[in-house]
């Protein structure tokens, strides 16, 4: 039986020769993930079941992303559970404050995800490491505590939507851009608990956070997964970084899937998520006038380091306009070091930005950014749905890094041909 990329790699996890789409299957996986929000309500439920150990201390993250440098009293206490859960267990893979990273960047940079993994997390855009030729899906907390527990967790296999990429980009045009299409194109539920596969020729183009931002979205469409293949830019990123022997698998010739689109990335423009879905996308031509108060440039989805280099470029030697608040977040220290080596720092700030440690921040109306009421953010974070980065009266407009810089200049949604 011909099978896709993903069928390939659960039916390896679940020792089984073939799977189809909609079996149910138990199969073992490679990684558990959660973070200083979910694992706490994974760590209560664990516990409440009375199980004395983890199944592998090795095979589970704890990462301190969301709320750390802790915000307030509550996230204080959150992390204080998971930090004691994870001193009880020895888990290795444990990421406080000076250590930790936004999740979906800091697992791949620390090379605990690969190529031919299946790793969960209890964070929905766990879907990210897709883009190193993983099946990698989002669950609920509960879930993840069994995944702690047995090293192991239940699917319905997805069926499949593929997506070949042709051509190579226009200009300014990155991952960002073609996902925002991609999923303005089929809705936010076009890909409901389907796994997104992407192949062509663009892919070549395409460098790894790019990569990674396609794969992390694929969840704004609903989709159970995001994979890429693991070609050579993989090979070349996971090289000295990943701890296993990757497995490489292929989507067979005559794989099934409910849909094949082409997208022809030579003739993309730049989109902008307008609110209050990922859906509702415009190109940078049909925006019009949109005044902002406020611009982030980081998260899971575009804080690795090309996305500083990008904002970085349009920002230097410019000001960024009055009135507009401009937070960059580096999304792992490392990518913070980085950045600073090559001068990308300085670039910020003397624009007038400001330059955050590590952390999901605004992104989900966590701090470190939040809106008031009638305030507008463009933001290269993932969401946009109402009160995501604050008040339910405010507004946020999903973009690039190099559209978020140029709106920063510009103090309304713009494009850096306007600079």
């Amino acid at each position: 039986m011909a099978m896709t990329m993903t069928q390939k790699i659960l039916a390896a996890h679940a020792g089984l020769k073939e799977v189809k789409a909609g079996q149910l299957i138990t199969a073992k996986v490679d990684l558990v993930l959660a973070n200083d929000v979910t694992a706490p309500v994974s760590v209560k439920e664990f516990e409440r079941a009375g199980i004395p150990a983890v199944k592998d201390n090795k095979a589970i993250a704890l990462v301190m992303d969301h709320f750390t440098p802790n915000k307030d009293i509550k996230a204080a206490e959150q992390c204080k559970c998971v930090r004691a859960f994870a001193s009880k267990h020895g888990i290795e893979n444990f990421f406080d404050v000076g250590e930790m990273g936004i999740e979906h960047a800091l697992l791949p940079e620390k090379g605990l995800v690969g190529p031919g993994d299946c790793v969960i997390g209890a964070d929905s855009h766990t879907c990210t490491y897709g883009a190193l030729g993983a099946f990698s899906t989002g669950m609920g907390s509960t879930d993840i505590a069994a995944g702690f527990a047995r090293g192991e967790a239940w699917f319905k296999v997805p069926s499949a939507m593929k997506f070949v990429l042709r051509n190579k980009p226009a200009k300014y045009i990155t991952g960002k851009d073609i996902i925002l299409y991609i999923i303005g194109r089929i809705g936010v539920d076009g890909a409901l608990y389907k796994s997104m596969e992407f192949a062509g020729d663009g892919l070549k183009y395409l460098g790894i956070d790019d990569r990674f931002t396609i794969a992390n979205m694929a969840i704004e469409a609903g989709a159970k997964n995001g994979i890429l293949p693991a070609d050579t830019v993989v090979s070349d990123y996971i090289k000295g970084r990943f701890k296993r022997e990757p497995k490489i698998y292929e989507a067979d010739a005559d794989a099934e899937y409910e849909s094949v689109t082409e997208v022809d990335l030579s003739a993309l423009r730049p989109v902008v998520a307008f609110p209050h879905l990922p859906s509702n996308t415009r190109t940078i031509d049909n925006v019009g006038t949109v005044p902002i108060d406020q611009v982030v440039i980081g998260s899971c989805t575009n804080g690795h380091i090309t996305d500083l280099r990008i904002a970085a470029g349009i920002l230097k030697g410019r000001r960024v306009a009055k009135g507009v608040r401009t937070i960059v977040i580096p999304a792992t220290n490392e990518i913070y070091l980085q950045a600073m080596h090559e001068g990308l720092i300085e670039s910020f700030i003397r624009a007038g930005a400001i330059v955050s440690t590590p952390t999901c921040g605004p992104c989900l109306g966590g701090h470190m950014g939040i809106l008031a009421a009638g305030e507008r953010a463009v933001a290269t974070t993932n969401r946009n749905f109402v009160g995501r980065m604050g008040h339910p009266e405010s507004e946020v407009y999903l973009a690039s890094p190099y559209i978020a810089a140029a709106s920063a200049v510009l103090g309304r949604i713009g494009s850096p041909d306007e600079l």
